[in-house]
């Protein structure tokens, strides 16, 4: 089945202190701010967040004394590929966000997809590059406000596909070749390497955990290697990443045949705390739209060269959508079963 994902996706996929933060992301969460009194409306979001406007997003207090202002911006990551990698391409933003807000801003390392929404939700950290299985959990448990992604201007985000990888050399030729096998999802939290899968493989006659056997690799670029040296006959995977890994190096192209192309997906958000004083985010939201990508963060997402708005209740429709079909449910219990089942796999 090719889900009907496209909507407002654009079809352009050609899309200093590391010891200590990593300690506190472990942390238990800290006590949280009771919720206002009285809201008229919030979905899905945690009874701490309302949505009096019904855009989806966690509304700024009412009340200015819980509004912050910090004086360090911490901003944390989803895992998906090596951290000193990725933390290094995207620095020149946070050396740019640090000289164009006043603010000191530093990366905040996490250990899990979990941990980094935890630490959204305590108000550890204040900014996030959220993938895009992780945002819609961000927005209602961590209280999270998307606004930005990578894109250009002529064609708007940059989108990213899931793929079904197998090695070049490998005798399978399509999906249904896979059937008795053992194929890397990513995480039970990842759009393109589990809940994508699970929603959009039983209509091509793949059903997982029945069909085929599912491994969790815990990161994309586990998957990749672990096909590749045979860990795995196949991984579903962003394809964005196996372009990343393949422009430095890690992997030669030519090296995976790909069986199976999903629709677009937003190639997840950047995003601030919903607390944060109007005047700072709308600070933070003026430098970031002001960034321009130096040559290797463009080269590496294929090409962006800035930031883009983002529409969460629009743009990320088709992840809520296949979350949805998958049984995914972005609420604070579907949160902690979320956690419950990571726990196993984070052990191994």
């Amino acid at each position: 089945m090719q889900h009907a994902a496209t909507s407002s996706i654009p079809a352009r996929v050609p899309a200093a202190w590391p010891a200590v933060l990593l300690a506190l992301a472990v942390l238990p969460a800290l006590p949280a701010v009771a919720a206002p009194a009285a809201c008229s409306q919030r979905g899905e979001l945690d009874a701490l967040y309302c949505d009096a406007n019904g855009d989806l997003i966690a509304d700024a207090p009412t009340d200015p004394k819980r509004l912050r202002t910090p004086t360090t911006l911490l901003m944390s990551y989803s895992p998906q590929e090596d951290a000193v990698v990725y933390e290094r391409l995207w620095q020149p933003y946070l050396t740019h966000l640090a000289q164009c807000t006043g603010k000191r801003v530093k990366f905040f390392q996490v250990h899990s997809s979990a941990a980094s929404i935890e630490a959204m939700r305590s108000g550890r950290v204040q900014l996030g590059l959220v993938s895009a299985g992780d945002t819609p959990f961000s927005v209602n448990v961590g209280g999270m406000v998307p606004f930005a992604i990578h894109g250009t201007v002529k064609d708007g985000l940059v989108a990213y596909r899931l793929i079904v990888v197998v090695r070049a050399d490998s005798p399978y030729k399509a999906l249904a070749d896979l059937k008795g096998r053992k194929i890397a999802h990513v995480s039970p939290s990842s759009n393109s390497g589990n809940l994508a899968p699970r929603a959009l493989f039983p209509a091509a006659g793949l059903v997982p955990d029945k069909d085929y056997t599912v491994a969790y690799s815990g990161k994309h670029d586990n998957s990749i290697m672990g096909v590749l040296n045979k860990d795995y006959d196949a991984g579903a995977i962003a394809d964005d990443v196996l372009t990343r890994m393949e422009q430095r190096g890690v992997v030669k192209a030519g090296a995976f045949r790909t069986l199976f192309t999903s629709p677009p997906f937003p190639a997840g958000s950047l995003s601030y705390a919903h607390d944060l004083d109007p005047a700072l985010a709308g600070k933070i939201r003026e430098c970031t739209f002001g960034f321009r990508f130096p040559a290797e963060l463009s080269g590496a997402f294929r090409g962006a060269d800035r930031f883009v708005p983002l529409d969460y209740r629009k743009d990320f429709e088709p992840v809520r959508r296949v979350a949805a079909a998958s049984g995914e449910v972005h609420t604070r219990a579907g949160f902690e079963a979320r956690k419950a089942r990571e726990q196993p796999q984070a052990g191994k």
